[in-house]
């Protein structure tokens, strides 16, 4: 399978991988390797898959127009449309958006959680109140994502600003893959944060795209 490029999932999202399906996901492009990787290992041919750029998530506020415009363009090609985001820093709003025009999605708060399993995310939320995120996709994309957008890259000095009241760094892993772990290592050590790793595999999503018929 030839997977998209992070740069390109990051930038421009991802078309329609197939049109044959009867339900459509409309996806975060952080998440397209894993739902791609999980339709392959599941054959889950009768699932389609399209993605907004993962950079909308640096303006929550474009993200519930992007899904709905994402809807409106593909809704009459499919029995059904699933949303492979959760709320995502949009304040309701992108569940609002679902449910007015009856589409369902992912539960949870944000990826972190339902990666982890929504459950146990919330058992830990006390505990983990300091942590920083980061899962397979955005230890690759860390420079776009985090370092140069908050222009770590030319004022390293604003870091204590940003991360002061932050003591850990967890890295939720997808994959099993030592290069990504010494990666997001490094991600921590250039945060000044502690760093720990949770092989949390797909958690809730390979439920939630499971029960999808």
């Amino acid at each position: 399978m030839n997977l998209p490029s992070d740069d390109m999932l990051t930038t421009q999202g991802l078309l329609l991988d197939h049109t044959s399906g009867k339900v459509l996901l409309i996806g975060c492009g952080a998440l397209a390797r894993e739902i791609l990787d999980l339709k392959a290992a599941n054959n889950w041919s009768h699932l389609d898959l399209v993605c907004l750029p993962a950079i909308l998530h640096n303006h929550p506020e474009r993200i519930t127009p992007a899904v709905r415009a994402a809807i409106e363009k593909h809704r009459s090609t499919y029995a059904r449309i699933f949303v492979v985001y959760a709320d995502c820093g949009t304040g309701g709003q992108l569940e609002a958006l679902c449910h007015d025009m009856g589409v369902d999605m992912v539960a949870g708060p944000h990826c972190y959680s339902f990666f982890e399993g929504n459950e146990k995310f919330a058992a830990n939320s006390e505990s983990d109140f300091s942590a920083f995120y980061l899962t397979d996709f955005l230890v690759r994309q860390f420079d776009a994502f985090v370092w140069k957008p908050l222009g770590l890259d030319r004022h390293p000095q604003l870091r204590e600003m940003y991360f002061g009241n932050y003591t850990k760094l967890v890295y939720q892993a997808q994959t099993d893959d030592p290069a990504l772990t010494a990666t997001a290592r490094d991600c921590a050590a250039r945060l000044g944060l502690a760093f720990e790793r949770r092989l949390t595999g797909y958690g809730d999503l390979k439920a939630s795209l499971a029960a999808l018929r």
